[in-house]
């Protein structure tokens, strides 16, 4: 079974897409990743069961 999944998200301070590789071994988790194009923290938080990701979003350093 594979467990990373590929997913898009779109940056919540530029807007631009991003492509993620998310390892969907654990169920709920929360990850900082920085935005590709414009380097600002987006947080992400996600539901997984392994091998499928069933929710991701995105957020503001300061909407947290």
């Amino acid at each position: 079974m594979n467990l990373l999944h590929s997913s898009l998200i779109d940056c919540p301070y530029c807007g631009e897409s991003i492509e993620l590789l998310i390892d969907t071994s654990e169920p709920q988790q929360e990850i900082i990743e920085d935005c590709p194009v414009c380097c600002r923290p987006i947080t992400l938080r996600l539901s997984c069961i392994p091998g499928e990701l069933l929710e991701i979003s995105a957020h503001r350093e300061d909407e947290v």
